[in-house]
């Protein structure tokens, strides 16, 4: 499987390509929305709920990590790098998102005076992609000190998301062209 730029497929390959991706981020949009509405937000006892918030931050920090590393090793080895990347950031992206929401959801739960109304799974999604987007309407806020880190954090991270991250992807992008063209040149 040689790795191929998206433009030197056929009109037909390069839609079916485009469907193909498009079916994959339906299907991983679908499980993490079904995962994080399907996830137990209260059901965890009182006393337990404030480290409980912290400790899925710390596996979904962990399992982000991964994820990404993954995604990455995908890219490089695929045999179209570009729409590779392209998936790479639709999984990405989302995952970020839902394990900020689950992380809100979490510290709302421990203490509901965390943000200015207590949050729901829509609520706590709501809030995070208001925050990612920058466009942050002002109806939920954060109300305690470390309801106001948590969010100052995502806001550097969501930065670092937008720049690094998709700089990241695309540099695998093009490592797995680059890699095309040395093969191609050997032969």
């Amino acid at each position: 499987m040689t790795p191929r730029r998206l433009s030197e497929l056929e009109r037909g390959e390069r839609r079916r390509a485009w469907l193909r991706t498009g079916v994959v981020l339906t299907l991983v949009w679908v499980a993490l929305i079904a995962v994080y509405y399907l996830a137990p937000a209260g059901l965890i006892p009182a006393h337990h709920r404030g480290a409980d918030a912290f400790l899925r931050l710390g596996f979904g920090t962990a399992l982000f990590a991964a994820i990404l590393a993954w995604q990455a090793r995908r890219i490089v080895g695929a045999e179209l790098p570009e729409l590779r990347a392209v998936e790479a950031l639709g999984v990405i992206i989302p995952l970020f998102l839902i394990l900020f929401a689950t992380f809100y959801l979490s510290m709302s739960n421990a203490s509901p005076l965390t943000f200015s109304q207590p949050l729901d799974h829509t609520q706590a999604i709501y809030f995070t992609v208001t925050v990612f987007s920058t466009v942050g309407f002002g109806d939920i806020t954060p109300h305690t000190d470390l309801a106001r880190i948590a969010v100052s954090i995502q806001m550097l991270l969501d930065l670092v998301i937008i720049g690094a991250v998709v700089r990241m992807l695309l540099n695998a992008a093009q490592a797995g062209l680059a890699r095309a063209r040395d093969s191609s040149d050997q032969s």
